[in-house]
């Protein structure tokens, strides 16, 4: 008997390197992420608190249908996102991220994520300083623009990235391969995202500089300005971004 074919593998929509990463992780009321909180999924807690995360990273030889953009093949991002879950269709939890505002310096990448995903990207001025070995540490930082406020997130770390260790905060930070986004007639879009487990650090030191209303609010822009429960840094690694999907209401 001959044995079934195999399952076509998915072409995904993007394919990159996120490198360079930096998450700051701060406690957040959850009546401030529950009317954020795309139909059908829930907030998700790290031990009963519900996180905001403000990440920045680095895209690399990024490509779109397999095919590279000139002159956007490598750019900064900055995001800010909060965690969701999800069962899918196998009874299997999908732990998700969500985000409240995404930066990045290329005018076309921002409007394709909002085009195709409805995700809350903005282009601004962005620039980034990274001197960073995964056997040795080191420091990365990520700055940019808005409104003349200037910005800046970084972290120092030091000796070798290590695994993740299962059920640890940067497992739950990092581990996340589904995205969620509300569209603009109410509904959901699900895409999934890609990628091996990253390497991470625990920051020895790190900052985030800038007021941050006019970006994220004055709820936000004060919680940014707290200390943050947990700062990490991870190596990266490539990822595909597949296609949404529309989940049923």
């Amino acid at each position: 008997m001959t044995a079934p074919a195999a399952p076509a593998r998915r072409r995904p929509f993007l394919t990159a390197r996120w490198e360079s990463l930096v998450l700051l992780n701060y406690p957040c009321r959850r009546e401030w992420l529950e009317p954020l909180v795309p139909h059908g999924t829930e907030l998700d807690a790290w031990q009963g608190e519900t996180l905001v995360s403000l990440v920045g990273f680095l895209f690399t030889d990024t490509r779109l249908l397999g095919v590279p953009v000139p002159f956007h093949r490598t750019f900064e991002e900055v995001n800010l996102r909060f965690y969701v879950r999800r069962p899918g269709p196998d009874g299997v939890i999908r732990r998700a991220v969500v985000f409240i505002r995404e930066l990045v310096p290329r005018v076309a990448i921002a409007w394709t994520a909002r085009a195709i995903y409805n995700e809350p990207y903005l282009a601004l001025p962005m620039s980034h300083d990274i001197a960073l070995d995964p056997a040795r540490g080191g420091h990365v930082r990520y700055g940019w623009r808005h409104r003349d406020v200037r910005f800046s997130l970084a972290a120092t770390v030091t000796g070798a990235a290590a695994e993740l260790t299962p059920g640890s905060e940067a497992e739950f930070i990092t581990e996340h391969y589904w995205g969620y986004t509300r569209q603009r007639d109410g509904g959901t879009l699900e895409y999934e995202v890609v990628h091996p487990p990253w390497r991470v650090w625990t920051a020895a030191a790190h900052h985030f500089e800038g007021d941050a209303t006019a970006l994220y609010g004055p709820g936000f822009a004060g919680l940014l300005r707290t200390p943050p429960r947990s700062a990490f840094a991870a190596v990266g690694s490539g990822v595909e971004v597949h296609m949404g999907q529309r989940i049923q209401r």
